[in-house]
């Protein structure tokens, strides 16, 4: 069994990086492009929350959530994206899909361990610019970071758990340049790939605890110190000739040397709490922070650019008719709900780019055990049409798959 998780988790870590293009944003252009969401469609379908924790599934934005689990989870998620670009005088359309987790927790004791992959950001964009003069440049971006992570949980008693994750952060970024010239033959190319990597990790707190029969408050936190990501780039200067098919056919070309630097990834603290019957319905809230304002882009910058520090506001929850019905298979499927507000700490023109969401979604009971079935919808709104800007609009649907099993049984002889 090991072996083969093993093995899948191999081919999914080739496949990601090798197609990390999960996003079509002209905002990924920036930074290290557009932040996925690092957990699962359950986590997702309720506005973000990482509050929750229990026995049966995996919660991969908070360390401590491992001490909870009882049985051996392993969950695999996926997203459809539809998307709608629009700036004051026209606007275009298009959809991708990407692979968004493959993670596994093992409980033993009081203590619970996880690893997987995770996708942290993607890079998707084509643009054109003409200036007055006539020439035309092109931008066109490909790539992403990733991390693999191992975390471990430790319930310290029956109301609080404690955790810590270990990351290593991975990935490539190209960024290729073209520009157009009235009346000159040839066109000139720039291609600058940044391959990323580093170490970073996690600290979590969760609490719970029944404040009256029936309901229990739960409390939670998650600090992200900040990290330097390091790059190694390159650069590729060529005079090419482009046909008719985009086709490049290159008729000079040389390295240029760039400077390697380091990125100092901005801190991230993350403080939720909320209120439920459980097994029954829950609601809670979160806010996180993120230090960003010192952040910068990877290759260059941009005198209409500048970093901000960055909040999320999130609230959602999820309710259950009855989790053990016996007679109606819609009493056990879990209903969920949320919403979010992000101010993402990217400021063009002088003006913020934020973000909102709201999403719902159901986990269906499937196969045997506590195995079931996630899918969830977000539709949201990015950017604005003013100062020049772009506004877009989403759509993602999700589905996750989310199994359980006991792989370690005590042996009892007559």
């Amino acid at each position: 069994m090991i072996k083969k998780i093993l093995v899948i988790i191999l081919v999914h870590v080739a496949i990601i990086s090798n197609a990390q293009e999960g996003t079509s944003s002209p905002y990924s252009f920036y930074g290290i492009g557009i932040p996925k969401f690092k957990g699962t469609i359950e986590n997702r379908s309720m506005g973000g929350l990482s509050v929750l924790t229990d026995s049966i599934h995996l919660n991969l934005q908070n360390p401590a959530s491992f001490g909870e689990l009882a049985l051996t989870a392993y969950t695999v998620g996926a997203s459809y994206r539809n998307f709608e670009f629009s700036n004051a005088t026209e606007s275009s359309s298009g959809d991708n899909a990407s692979l968004d987790y493959l993670a596994i927790g093992i409980p033993a004791g009081k203590f619970g361990f996880g690893f997987g992959l995770i996708p942290i950001s993607s890079v998707g964009y084509e643009l054109d610019k003409t200036e007055t003069d006539g020439r035309e440049v092109r931008f066109k971006g490909v790539g992403g970071l990733n991390k693999v992570f191992i975390a471990t949980g430790y319930k310290v008693n029956k109301k609080l758990n404690i955790g810590l994750d270990l990351n290593y952060n991975f990935g490539n970024i190209e960024n290729k340049t073209i520009l157009k010239r009235p009346g000159v033959q040839f066109d000139t190319r720039e291609i600058t790939s940044s391959d990323l990597s580093s170490f970073s990790l996690s600290f979590g707190v969760n609490y719970k605890t029944m404040i009256s029969e029936k309901l229990e408050a739960v409390g939670s936190a998650v600090f992200t110190p900040s990290f330097g990501l390091k790059t190694d780039n390159t650069r590729n200067l060529a005079t090419v000739i482009i046909s008719t098919n985009g086709q490049e056919r290159i008729i000079d070309t040389q390295e240029v040397q760039v400077e390697n630097k380091d990125i100092d990834l901005p801190l991230e603290l993350k403080l939720g709490g909320g209120i439920g019957e459980p097994r029954k319905w829950f609601a809670g809230i979160e806010y996180a922070y993120s230090d960003s304002g010192k952040f910068s882009n990877i290759v260059s910058n941009q005198d209409n650019i500048k970093y901000q520090n960055a909040s999320k506001f999130k609230a959602g929850g999820y309710y259950i008719p009855k989790y053990n019905s016996l007679t109606s298979y819609f009493n056990r499927i879990v209903y969920r709900a949320g919403f979010r507000y992000e101010e993402t700490g990217l400021n063009i023109n002088n003006s913020s780019i934020d973000e909102f969401g709201m999403s719902f979604g159901v986990g269906l009971p499937v196969g045997r055990l506590f195995t079931n079935m996630n899918i969830g919808f977000e539709y949201g709104q990015r950017g604005t049409t003013n100062f020049g800007l772009v506004k877009e609009e989403f759509f993602n649907m999700s589905v996750s798959l989310s199994l359980n099993d006991k792989w370690f049984r005590e042996i009892k002889f007559n």
